[in-house]
């Protein structure tokens, strides 16, 4: 009788075959990385070439990309992008906060709730239809001009007009959320005993959060470039100091520190909205297989 190979925790050693298949699955990896190492390489220089070659490269780095004029104008743009980053910690989570809440009014039930159903619907229907920069500028110049005691400073109205923006959009995400959710979840939960409030709490809104978690972070990633715009309300945040460092050096290397200051301000949150699509998608393929 042939001799028995020992076992490693009671887990049979692979098979020739199947080492010769994580060889060759090893060597593919490695032929593709290779190859997009390549191509990308191969893209870029041809991008390089045909940028740095054109008649008029020589005047926009002078007047995009001045080395002197960046260092000299980063010091205010990072004061500004500080106010940015605060903006957004306060508007993402009122936003999120107050998109629920609408959502949760939209879908109350019963014709006793009808005016407040139309009331959350119109609120919907009216900040998803204007643009941002017409409620801020209605928000940060038409609230001071009607002279009421206690109204806040422009920096407070810019930044409830994007709040009042964005959690329409987000009020529409969760309402698709709660109304994924199968009605036999509810019944199921009513059948408990469970009240509406407590089956929305523990039954319907867990579900539903996790299955909007992608487009909710795409609505997150899509605010995180929108607080720049607070600057047409008047507070000196990243584009404003850039815009001010512009009019002093006649240069617009500034605009270029500051947009690429945001974009690594996206890059981990951009990251992450990644990270939780892919799970998502991978548990709803599991799902499907199981």
């Amino acid at each position: 009788m042939p001799s028995q190979l020992p076992l490693a925790d009671g887990i049979p050693p692979p098979s020739p075959l199947q080492r010769e298949r994580e060889r060759y699955h090893q060597r593919q990896t490695v032929r593709s990385v290779l190859v997009a190492a390549l191509s990308t390489a191969v893209v870029g220089t041809l991008l390089l070439l045909a940028i740095t070659g054109a008649p008029g490269w020589d005047r926009v780095r002078e007047s995009f990309l001045d080395p002197d004029v960046a260092r000299e104008s980063l010091p205010r743009i990072l004061d500004g992008l500080w106010l940015n980053l605060r903006l957004l910690v306060v508007c993402a989570a009122s936003a999120l906060v107050l998109g629920l809440l609408i959502a949760f009014l939209r879908t109350l039930r019963g014709p006793m709730f009808f005016p407040v159903r139309a009331l959350a619907t119109s609120y919907t229907y009216a900040f998803r239809g204007v643009p941002l920069i017409i409620v801020i500028y209605l928000m940060a110049l038409g609230v001071p001009g009607l002279r009421l005691q206690g109204t806040p400073g422009v920096l407070v109205l810019g930044g409830a007009a994007i709040v009042l923006t964005y959690s329409s959009y987000l009020a529409e995400v969760f309402r698709a959320g709660i109304e994924s959710v199968h009605p036999s979840q509810r019944a199921a939960a009513r059948s408990l005993g469970l009240s509406y409030r407590q089956t929305m709490r523990f039954v319907i809104l867990p579900q539903a959060v996790r299955r909007v978690s992608p487009p909710l972070l795409n609505d997150l990633v899509a605010m995180q470039k929108d607080v720049g715009l607070i600057s047409l309300a008047g507070p000196i945040d990243a584009v404003r100091a850039a815009e001010i460092a512009v009019g002093n050096t006649y240069n617009f290397t500034p605009y270029v520190v500051a947009g690429a200051l945001f974009i690594a301000l996206a890059i981990p949150l951009v990251a992450v909205t990644d990270w939780v699509t892919l799970r998502a998608a991978r548990r709803q393929s599991a799902e499907g297989a199981a």
